[in-house]
């Protein structure tokens, strides 16, 4: 169980380290690509308000605004000498006092080459065909317009779209509607994305190498961590285990000579003293139901520490299951129950013994919360890799809210099934331990006044484990 609670507390330590290296590998992404985005958006506007600065075109209001946000980007907020703008400007202006506008387009400062030298200028006809691309002979113009964006352009009367061109190259394009009588139809400009690309690419390949790198040193961290989190309940477990064993120990010799007491003491009681020979049998009854309960301890104790041995090996179903259905009947005969096996086809890996135990519990279980008159099934079916067997019960059934629990130790619930059955609670604690040893699983399934059905599922031998 401890070695168990290591693994989970590891993981639990890493999964919080992993969830905080992808959020901040998201977020520094997420910053870049982002700045990359505005950088470009920024750059193509304050081409296109300088394309409409040389064909003396009015500029719109947003160009203005992202003109003298590139130069703000360009030059840290250092304010520059504006060219004045020209009568026909869609902004709003004083009249002309003979005075420079400060508010006029910075576009005759000097630019970032290395962020303007990449886009290309496209003048388009009415119909969408190229009227002029300088760039071209220099073999950096994209091959093709994009005919969606210039519709859109002319419709609201400017685009910005990302698209694939010809080249097969992603390229962010920024497309205005011109309506300057005798000129173009559309200005439509490009940048190449391909070395933003390339930058993000190798920026994600480094953040995964390093979360990769970091989440190693986390693992050997967490478990670390997670090691010494758990040894104080690893030492107290140690010293409950091995005080359990010791008074299981301890508790055999007594156990043993007050039944070996009572049994003279029967033997020697005078004939016609009915209430001293019941009065050690009492005594008698008590001695095996503590033995019973030690040696369950005992083995439950084992079974947590791991400390269990087995004998793993094939298993024939058949014949078990009808060993421990006839064993189990004798004692069913007494109370008014029928058990019978049926169906328990198939070969299991197990320890023989272990099974063994684990049905008779099951099957005792059964037994004695089923009233009289009731049935209880043992059988089997074949899955693919697993063997399946059940057993199943007329009786009272167990209430919903129960089911999760009653594979703890020292649970019971009797006031569900509306009788005292007399037992420690420990039986099923003892089976759902020794069927997960067998790396199987022990499911239950219970409906109140129609019964309870155990399902044990174990792997088939000569399948593959997993």
């Amino acid at each position: 169980m401890l070695p168990r609670l290591r693994v989970q507390l590891t993981m639990l330590y890493a999964g919080a380290a992993l969830l905080l290296l992808v959020v901040s590998g998201i977020g520094v992404y997420g910053i870049i690509a982002r700045y990359f985005a505005d950088v470009t958006d920024l750059a193509l506007a304050h081409q296109m308000a300088h394309e409409f600065h040389a064909l003396r075109a009015p500029i719109p209001a947003e160009l203005r605004a992202a003109d003298r946000d590139w130069s703000t980007l360009r030059d840290g907020a250092t304010v520059v000498p504006a060219v004045p703008p020209r009568p026909g400007d869609t902004e709003d202006h004083e009249e002309d006092d003979g005075e420079d506008d400060d508010d006029g387009l910075l576009v005759d400062e000097p630019a970032d080459a290395a962020e303007l030298a990449a886009i290309t200028v496209v003048l388009l006809d009415g119909a969408g065909r190229v009227l002029f691309a300088p760039d071209v002979d220099a073999g950096t113009a994209p091959p093709l317009t994009d005919q969606a964006a210039f519709a859109a352009a002319q419709r609201h009367g400017r685009d910005v779209r990302t698209v694939v061109l010809g080249d097969g190259g992603p390229y962010r394009l920024l497309t205005y509607r011109f309506d300057q009588p005798g000129g173009p139809a559309a200005l439509q400009l490009g940048r190449p994305l391909r070395d933003q690309h390339r930058v993000l690419e190798r920026l994600a390949l480094g953040l995964v190498t390093i979360g990769a790198s970091s989440m190693l040193l986390v693992g050997l961290a967490s478990w670390w961590l997670a090691g010494r989190a758990i040894r104080p309940a690893e030492d107290a477990w140690q010293r409950q285990q091995r005080f359990i064993a010791s008074a299981s120990h301890e508790l055999r010799t007594p156990l043993t000579l007050i039944r070996a007491s009572a049994e003279v003491a029967q033997r020697s009681t005078p004939p016609g003293d009915d209430e001293q020979r019941q009065l050690c049998a009492d005594i008698i009854s008590e001695s095996d139901h503590m033995r019973r309960l030690v040696d369950d301890l005992l083995l439950l104790s084992r079974i947590d520490a791991g400390a269990l041995r087995w004998s793993l090996e094939p298993v024939a179903l058949a014949p078990l299951c009808d060993d421990v259905a006839r064993q189990m009947a004798r004692l069913a005969a007494e109370r008014g129950v029928v058990v019978r096996a049926a169906d328990c086809a198939g070969v299991a890996h197990a320890d023989r013994e272990r099974l063994r135990q684990v049905l008779l519990i099951l099957l005792d279980n059964a037994v004695r919360h089923t009233p009289a008159g009731g049935q209880v099934t043992l059988d089997g079916a074949l899955q693919p890799n697993h063997v399946v067997i059940s057993v199943g019960d007329t009786g009272v059934g167990i209430a919903a809210e129960h089911l999760p629990r009653i594979f703890e130790a020292f649970y019971r619930v009797d006031d569900a099934r509306q009788r005292d059955t007399g037992n420690a609670g420990l039986g099923l604690a003892i089976a759902a331990g020794i069927v997960a040893a067998l790396d199987g699983q022990l499911a239950v399934d219970s409906t109140p006044g129609v019964g309870t059905r155990f399902t044990i599922t174990l792997r088939r031998a000569g399948s593959t484990p997993g």
